[in-house]
């Protein structure tokens, strides 16, 4: 008896589970509040809800900025990516940074779309709990938030060598997967629709940097790292991993240009590739 009941439990809950639907229509928490999305004319991109959030000294502390940006595709000459660790080494958050030059540089960031009262849980992260939400945003504010608001995470930057060629046809991927998700909202999944698939995933199907669908790093995604450096992704001017990372590390500098203008600059200036 005991076991019967077992096994329709499981069923009751494996069809709960399949028949979730996601949304875009619920109360999220201020900073996952607006979906990024863009006009594209050809080689110009009007985007709209790019996240530009001034940040006091916690999180409860903010001045909330959705605003628009114009960019031309082809003013594109390279990526950067931020890796954020806390607690576990096999954890991580990507963010890629798109380099317009002249000191522009705009970061997505694929995050679990949290609602009012939410707070995020690695177990709940595989079950349909949270929407995926596709972000745009000034370093200022996605980066800063991590290295200067935040207390538990370390955060590295590396210059990537992708073409700009590459780094192109990757923003364009990255904007059909916003308007995808604005008008069919999707959800997060912790292992298979994180932050680092579907980039990864973009390398894999285009093949750059020699990045194999069946690393098991690409799970394990605070390996990331690992994984891009063995392939010769990084500009790491023949240092070793543990020197890379070392060098990479961004925390101070973000402190020392805390408020500053120039802040994407700053914390660049003098790091391996830079």
């Amino acid at each position: 008896m005991m076991k019967k009941l077992g096994v329709v439990v499981v069923l009751l809950v494996l069809g709960w589970w399949v028949t979730r639907i996601p949304s875009n229509d619920r109360l999220w928490q201020p900073d996952v509040a607006q979906v990024a999305w863009a006009e594209i004319d050809g080689d110009r991109v009007r985007l709209h809800n790019v996240r530009n959030f001034a940040w006091g000294k916690t999180e409860a502390e903010f001045n909330a900025r959705w605003e628009d940006r114009e960019v031309k595709i082809s003013d594109l000459r390279g990526i950067d990516l931020f890796v954020s660790h806390w607690g576990s080494p096999w954890i991580a958050h990507a963010l890629v940074s798109f380099d317009f030059g002249e000191n522009r540089y705009l970061t997505a960031s694929i995050e679990a779309r949290k609602e009012i009262g939410e707070s995020y849980s690695a177990l709940w992260g595989f079950f349909r709990q949270y929407e995926r939400i596709f972000i745009l945003s000034e370093e200022r504010d996605v980066i800063r938030l991590r290295t200067n608001v935040r207390t538990d995470e370390e955060v590295r930057l590396y210059r990537t060598r992708m073409t700009p060629a590459d780094s192109q046809a990757l923003f364009r991927e990255y904007l059909v997967w916003m308007n995808t998700a604005r008008r069919e909202p999707q959800w997060y999944n912790a292992l298979t629709a994180n932050c680092t698939n579907s980039f990864t995933d973009f390398l894999v199907a285009r093949g750059i940097g020699g990045v194999s669908r069946w690393d098991w790093r690409q799970l394990a995604n605070g390996k990331g790292e690992e994984m891009l450096y063995e392939l010769g992704n990084f500009n790491a001017l023949g240092l070793s991993l543990a020197d890379l990372q070392q060098q990479a590390l961004i925390n101070r500098r973000a402190k020392d240009a805390d408020q500053a203008e120039d802040f994407s600059r700053r914390i660049r200036v003098g790091l391996p590739g830079f």
